[in-house]
């Protein structure tokens, strides 16, 4: 199982695959972020991001850096970075283009609705 509570990287088509399978099986929302070490704005997210993934455990982050797993990138056609595509049972259901916080935010809270949360605010009615 993927862990929670963490970005996890992507440094080979290999942790790509072994990643996004599991993500697959266990149905969970996953948010990919397409980065570069050399992007300014995609270093400028990377600890929102974490805040994120701390704060919706039942999503799984990945990042993949472009000019690492150059593959992956083309398979997407991503072109711009930071590029943030969302995932559920595999198929893409949402994508942001850019570091926008707060767009990422509500993407999450929406294709997480239904899905447990640790920190979440949820009440039970009889």
């Amino acid at each position: 199982m993927a862990e929670e509570g963490v970005v996890i990287g992507c440094h080979n088509v290999d942790q790509w695959k072994d990643q996004f399978q599991k993500h697959v099986e266990i149905k969970k929302l996953a948010v990919v972020d397409f980065t570069a070490s050399w992007c300014g704005p995609c270093r400028v997210i990377a600890p929102v991001l974490a805040e994120y993934a701390k704060k919706f455990p039942n999503v799984t982050f990945l990042k993949v850096d472009v000019d690492e797993v150059k593959e992956i990138a083309e398979e997407y056609d991503i072109e711009a970075m930071p590029t943030f595509l969302f995932f559920k049972e595999g198929k893409i259901v949402d994508k942001v283009i850019g570091a926008k916080k707060e767009e990422l935010l509500a993407l999450i809270t929406k294709h997480s609705a239904g899905a447990e949360t640790v920190t979440g605010t949820a009440s039970v009615s009889a």
